[in-house]
């Protein structure tokens, strides 16, 4: 049987070892995981919520435990894995546990007495099935459970596969699950290369959550296209931090640090473009300067980055470093690696004919730029294959807002950076190259669900208005009636031309006088509030 060793990036020690899952073990999984579902699926919604809430327990009590198998998993340091992978966990647990019941209750939807008499219509909202999660190995924790845990809410059963990178972080995952009073195999995993994920989506589950590369969201939608199956995509980004002089410098400059060099940039919305205002290019290149240099990077508990988890990863941003010096790019520094420990460098003299500037890094570089104007900055920001998020920085809230409200990005935040994804009620995914759909918020629960419309019709008509026979006649009325409800107008005018057709269907509501009189007020109304 093959299997995959899980090394740590901190010192190289063997974390476990695991046996990747084979075609057999995958249709074994999905069965399971499918009678599971047709369990949970019934539970009720506030039941759901009260179950799933014992996660939150869990996590906090093993939060040791959990912080110390992210850091030898991941490299990261313990503050970045409380902050980026247990926190917004909390958060979103929390909303949903709350507004779950709300968001996926059934709801009543208008009609028209005239189209549809005697008739009132809802839509319910239905759990999709099985949810395959292939989740990434920057943050394997947070990117795992929340688009389990929304799977679970909406009530579906879910596999995990996550980065071979990051297996002793999937088995935590999973066995945390285990201890839930859950439906058996209502939560799984399959360990695995590509492979393994590839063969996952070949296995027909009902839908694909995918966190990761361009590349790789590629590769997942040609292979649930064959099926097809329903994906969503939560892929790379090139994020832009855009600074007017007017800001609040300091601050910013502290941000910008922050937001490039987080668990040594290997965060899809690292800040991977500063943009300054040329009138404070200078002054707050300086401040980066400085603020770069006091970092500390290592293991130990107060380092403030710590190892990157690839070594193809480190090789590509020196790539992208040693091209931007051979273009002119000056340089804070050489590249520094020790191990997988890598200094971060500041970058200026660049421009958008660099790989630094177009590829997404996801290491701890970050290019400095110039802009002139507002419309230099949209522009410069928008150049870009990708739109996951951006950050726009002024102390003119009027000014930053409408900056952003102009980029071709999924999210955006003023004055703040990373922060705004962590936001439990707000959805977050990107447009362009940065994938398509979203979670978080009421629409990441939607996305895991799908939506049931039903009409039911209460009417002791003998025949509806579009039933048979059709006449010269009838196409008339239906005419004036058309004009009624959307022509132009005052409804006086509207009324006192179409008088006629609306008397040709009169057939359609009681025959008394008072009757009739209702069925036009309860038309007018319709007509009031929803034309």
């Amino acid at each position: 049987m093959a299997t995959l060793q899980a090394f740590s990036p901190l010192d190289g020690r063997l974390l476990g070892e695991y046996p990747v899952a084979t075609a057999d073990d995958i249709s074994r999984t999905l069965q399971r995981a499918r009678t599971a579902a047709s369990i949970w699926s019934h539970t009720p919604v506030k039941q759901r919520c009260q179950i799933l809430a014992s996660f939150g327990e869990l996590v906090l009590a093993e939060l040791d435990a959990i912080v110390d198998c992210l850091r030898l998993t991941g490299g990261k340091v313990a503050c970045e894995a409380l902050l980026g992978e247990i926190y917004p966990l909390l958060d979103l647990l929390a909303y949903y546990r709350k507004h779950a019941p709300d968001i996926l209750a059934e709801r009543g939807v208008a009609t028209s007495p005239f189209a549809f008499p005697g008739a009132t219509a809802k839509v319910c909202y239905r759990p999709v099935g099985v949810a395959a999660v292939i989740s990434p190995w920057n943050y394997p924790f947070q990117l795992s459970v929340a688009p389990l845990l929304t799977a679970l809410f909406a009530g579906n059963a879910a596999i995990l596969k996550p980065s071979e990178l990051s297996l002793p972080v999937g088995q935590l995952i999973v066995d945390l699950f285990r201890r839930l009073d859950l439906p058996l195999d209502l939560v799984q995993w399959l360990p695995g290369d590509g492979s393994v994920g590839a063969q996952l989506i070949d296995a027909g589950p009902d839908l694909v959550f995918f966190t990761g590369s361009l590349a790789g969201g590629r590769a997942v939608m040609r292979q649930a296209a064959q099926h097809p199956i329903p994906v969503l995509l939560e892929l790379g980004g090139k994020d832009a931090m855009l600074v007017f002089a007017d800001a609040d410098l300091p601050r910013a400059a502290a941000a910008a640090v922050y937001g490039a060099f987080s668990n040594s940039g290997q965060v899809c919305v690292s800040v991977e473009r500063l943009y300054l205002q040329r009138q404070c290019h200078d002054q707050v290149l300086q401040r980066l300067l400085e603020a770069t240099e006091q970092l500390r990077v290592g293991a130990g508990a107060d380092a403030e980055l710590g190892a990157m988890v690839s070594g193809r990863q480190i090789e590509l941003i020196k790539a992208q470093y040693d091209d931007a010096l051979a273009q002119g790019a000056a340089a804070s520094g050489p590249l520094v690696c020790d191990g997988n420990f890598v200094r971060p460098v500041v970058l200026w003299n660049v421009h958008h004919g660099m790989r630094l500037m177009r590829e997404e890094s996801f290491g701890p570089l970050l290019p400095v730029m110039a802009f002139d104007s507002e419309a230099d900055a949209v522009a410069l920001a928008n150049d870009s294959e990708f739109g996951l998020n951006a950050s726009v920085w002024s102390r003119d809230i009027a000014k930053a807002e409408r900056v952003a409200q102009q980029l071709q990005v999924g999210n955006w935040a003023v004055n703040d950076v990373i922060k705004n994804i962590g936001h439990a009620g707000l959805p977050f995914g990107g447009v362009k190259r940065s994938g398509f759909g979203r979670y978080h918020g009421a629409e990441g629960l939607l996305a895991f669900s799908y939506p049931v419309s039903g009409l039911t019709s209460r009417s002791h008509l003998p025949k509806e208005p579009n039933w048979f026979p059709y006449s010269a006649q009838h196409y008339r009325a239906l005419q004036g009636y058309l004009d009624f409800v959307h022509g132009g107008g005052s409804l006086r005018q509207r009324i006192k031309r179409n008088w006629p057709a609306l008397q040709a269907f009169r057939e359609y509501s009681a025959f008394d006088l008072a009757q009739r009189w209702h069925n036009l007020k309860l038309l007018l109304s319709w007509h009031r509030n929803y034309r």
